[in-house]
């Protein structure tokens, strides 16, 4: 729907192209050549085209502070683009570039509209129905570790105004939408961060 914001912003195809082509044989080859020429040159103008060459990579793609952190850095690239994102993996699985950052933007449920409207629903799944997205739960047993960490922790809430829930995109699986619900100023969901 063109109405609806998307979780995830759009990876456009010059990204896409960008993070294949500077994940390919050639560019990579490429570079280490220029480092190893610039090596021979004074230390001042090696450090300088260190630089210029991260500054000009995080220009276009945006990963400075990764590439500051020591991370060799590509993308975003789209990652429901499957054809793309095994070419990219492909073309980094055998580099010798140190640790490599892969930026993947992905949308929650992307192409199964019932994980789609209730993604916090499908992080873990029992049986389900596929057409529908139905969850089938098996016969009743002793109660679950999230059952008993959520009635806890929102029983100690009520004595405790120092209790606070953090979670990342999953209320419902980690227990903590009965607490956000009993104490939604003290609930923070930050997504998958």
């Amino acid at each position: 729907n063109d109405n609806e914001m998307s979780i995830a912003p759009p990876v456009g195809a010059m990204s896409n192209y960008l993070s294949r082509l500077m994940s390919s044989r050639k560019f990579m080859g490429l570079r280490e050549l220029a480092g190893k020429v610039v090596k021979k040159l004074p230390a001042p103008v090696e450090r300088t085209a260190r630089k210029a060459d991260e500054y000009a990579r995080g220009m276009i793609t945006g990963g400075t502070l990764f590439e500051e952190l020591g991370f060799y850095y590509v993308g975003p690239v789209d990652g429901h683009d499957l054809p793309q994102l095994v070419a990219i993996l492909r073309n980094l699985r055998d580099t010798s570039n140190g640790p490599i950052l892969l930026h993947v933007i992905t949308e929650k449920g992307h192409g199964y509209t019932p994980a789609e409207k209730a993604g916090d629903k499908y992080h873990a799944v029992a049986k389900f129905n596929v057409v529908t997205g139905e969850q089938k739960k098996g016969p009743a047993g002793p109660p679950s570790y999230t059952s008993v960490f959520s009635r806890e922790l929102t029983r100690r809430a009520a004595t405790d105004n120092r209790i606070t829930a953090v979670t990342a995109a999953m209320p419902s699986g980690t227990g903590l939408d009965a607490f956000a619900k009993a104490y939604p100023d003290r609930f923070f969901d930050v997504g998958i961060a």
